[in-house]
């Protein structure tokens, strides 16, 4: 039986091993594990795992099920509110999220909420259980762009209420940043996140990619000549963005987008892909997100010495815990309240080091956070032959360009109602990154779920 006061272990490769490996890290639980973890859950009458989870997961109900072994219930239960339940198991933030509110954590550890929906979902792939469709078609058709969690939770949603869903996606696969973005070693692709959206199209929902939004086809003319009566748009937040330091043009710099794109999407990893890739001995990737993370670790996997450059101290790290946690097992170095102010190029035009400049925590900026001041004179080098920016992405301003009436604010995003998805132009509405700017994967599908609560009322109020 489980000690009440603490999680289930859960398995992980020894750090040594992973560290030379594409091979998922965390094993997750198996069925005893997941039951016995299942005994720790307090079924609380006001349950507030659930006001932590963007997606509304009933979650005491999953995991009571789970407890009788009623693993195929489970499934459904989370299946009626998340899309991606594999997907959300291995990634989301949940100890900001369900487990940071869990009761059981008070005076002891919160009850291990991700690991249980993680083998749920896995238990239901490996046994060929589906998430359940609709009866049957309302008539109505809905357009949503992109293919990521935002808009595949979206589709997800008004397919399983009846509604005629095609995806555009501008990529030639399906998942977004699920593909393109977050390595294999933390989420498999053909074992995972493609039997996830096989999933989404068992509901009825057509995936149509290469088409480029505002190129291909724009938005006006899915509405007025292709006869959608509502769009939506999860088409993320793709432009990646550069400090403008001295040396930041020379060859050996990246941005973590181009790099994590080459290594995820392309399998520039395995030998038998020929995507070019650049493999530096020395490597700084700067950002302190979990792109950083995803970015150093695959680093470091391809043979390199890695750094981590954050201009503020671990407390402030918005990565998730357990990824600098993994990161640090695996040798990744991290140079903290330090930040770049030249990349040092050769006489070739590659990088051969990076100066920095040592930082102090003064006042609380905007988001809350002390905000990292230079200490005069303490200017460093370190050596390097290769850099990673890992410092946030913006949307792509292509479709809030060409699409007819829909309002951005001053850092491009799209304008949206945050309850209801809805746009500036009517029966246009957006969620995710291509609001928020760059997100969690979770709260991208918190953002799909409500826009299609929002079409779903803004069609019926049309009839």
């Amino acid at each position: 039986m489980a000690d009440p006061m603490k999680k289930t272990p859960v398995r992980e490769q020894d750090p040594e091993v992973r560290a030379k490996n594409f091979d998922e890290v965390c094993f997750g639980y198996d069925r005893e594990e997941a039951m016995d973890e299942a005994t720790r859950c307090l079924n609380c009458k006001n349950p507030k795992c659930v006001q932590g989870c963007p997606v509304s997961i009933d979650i005491p109900k999953f995991i009571q099920e789970l407890k009788a072994g009623e693993i195929g219930e489970a499934y459904d239960t989370i299946s009626e509110s998340s899309a991606l339940p594999a997907v959300c198991g291995r990634v989301c933030p949940q100890e900001t999220q369900c487990e940071g509110q869990c009761i059981r954590g008070i005076k002891g550890e919160p009850v291990s909420i991700g690991k249980m929906e993680r083998f749920v979902a896995d238990w239901a792939r490996e046994n060929g259980i589906r998430p359940k469709a609709a009866e049957k078609k309302n008539g109505h058709k809905v357009a949503v762009i992109g293919a990521g969690p935002a808009g595949l939770t979206c589709a997800g949603d008004l397919a399983r209420a009846g509604y005629d869903v095609t995806i555009f996606e501008a990529l030639h696969k399906a998942g977004g940043v699920l593909s393109y973005g977050i390595p294999e070693f933390r989420l498999p692709k053909s074992r995972v996140v493609d039997k996830e959206i096989e999933n989404v199209k068992s509901l009825g929902v057509k995936i149509e990619t290469d088409v480029i939004i505002g190129k291909s086809v724009t938005v006006d003319e899915l509405m007025d000549e292709e006869g959608f009566e509502a769009v939506f748009i999860g088409s993320g937040a793709g432009l990646p963005m550069f400090m403008h330091i001295p040396g930041e043009n020379a060859n050996g710099v990246f941005s973590a987008n181009e790099f994590l794109t080459r290594n995820n999407l392309m399998k520039a990893y395995l030998d038998d892909y020929d995507t070019p890739i650049h493999r530096g001995r020395k490597v700084a990737v700067v950002g302190g997100g979990n792109v950083a993370m995803d970015a150093a670790r695959t680093a470091l996997r391809l043979g390199a010495d890695v750094h981590i450059v954050y201009r503020r101290s671990e407390a402030e790290l918005p990565a998730r815990a357990e990824e600098v946690h993994h990161a640090k097992e695996e040798g990744i170095i991290f140079n903290l309240l330090c930040n770049p102010i030249e990349i040092l190029v050769n006489e070739d035009g590659w990088v051969r080091g990076m100066r920095c400049i040592r930082m102090e925590l003064g006042e609380p900026d905007a988001s809350g956070r002390r905000r990292p001041v230079p200490i005069e004179g303490s200017e460093f080098e370190i050596d390097v032959d290769t850099v990673i920016m890992a410092l946030g992405t913006s949307p792509n301003p292509l479709i809030s360009s060409t699409t007819e009436g829909l309002e951005t604010n001053r850092r491009k995003c799209i304008v949206a109602n945050e309850e209801t998805g809805q746009t500036t132009r009517e029966g246009v509405f957006a969620g995710g990154d291509a609001v928020t700017g760059a997100a969690t994967v979770i709260l991208a599908m918190g953002a799909g779920k409500a826009a299609a609560k929002g079409i779903q009322e803004y069609i019926e109020s049309k009839q």
